[in-house]
């Protein structure tokens, strides 16, 4: 009984995990582009970048722990 909660919330969970990854992945490239295509980019813009990015791979990090993967969605 217990149990099936706890698989019904990992996956709540883990669902919730790969929709901010994606989400995150998004933005990170969205900066990354501006970055590229800026002649002269802003301290905002990079410290954006640097931020979106750092925010990206931890989520990938967590996504490696739980062992998350695309299939698995």
């Amino acid at each position: 009984m217990f149990f099936r909660r706890k698989g019904k919330l990992r996956r709540e969970t883990d669902q919730k995990l790969w929709d901010s990854l994606n989400t995150l992945k998004e933005d990170w490239m969205r900066n990354k582009l501006l970055v590229e295509k800026s002649v002269d980019p802003s301290v905002d813009l990079l410290n954006d970048l640097k931020t979106s990015e750092a925010k990206y791979f931890y989520l990938v990090r967590e996504a490696k722990v739980r062992h998350l993967s695309a299939d698995r969605k």
